[in-house]
């Protein structure tokens, strides 16, 4: 698996950290940036993760800023991208096995580096179920611009 990552500078540090785990996983790593805690804007790094994931260079995608709030609202302007912001490993499960989440997004400032590995092990080994949720799924991609349902 091709993972793509990305921060801002307020959560540099913690991608770095998480960079050596995914290698250590195993997995290959696409690298983004941002690459010092020089101030710099997180919509840059969502772009770029959500594009690797959209282009298929990647297979999933990972963002961190201070909260991962930016983040998951920058990559979810991106259509097909399906960005969850995840605090719990309930939420990392749920975003998979329901959502088909291919971004994580996570928070350096609010979240400790263990959480954020143990809900990063949990969402890259957790597989969508498809199913009754396929429908719901297709609702969102044929409506990106969230038109008003009827």
């Amino acid at each position: 698996m091709i993972i793509a990552i990305g921060s801002d500078h307020a959560a540099y540090t913690a991608k770095d950290q998480l960079v050596k785990y995914l290698g250590d996983l195993g997995l290959q790593i696409l690298d983004q940036g941002t690459y010092s805690e020089d101030s710099c804007d997180y919509p840059d790094y969502a772009a770029a993760v959500s594009r690797a994931v959209l282009n298929g260079t990647a297979d999933r995608g990972i963002l961190i800023c201070g909260t991962g709030i930016g983040m998951s609202i920058a990559a979810n302007r991106y259509e097909g991208v399906r960005a969850a912001l995840c605090y719990t490993e309930e939420l990392a499960a749920l975003s998979r096995l329901h959502n088909n989440a291919n971004v994580l997004c996570m928070g350096a400032r609010t979240q400790s580096l263990e959480s954020m590995k143990a809900i990063l092990r949990l969402w890259l080994n957790t597989e969508w179920e498809g199913d009754r949720h396929a429908g719901r799924l297709a609702k969102i991609e044929s409506n990106p611009r969230g038109q008003h349902a009827k």
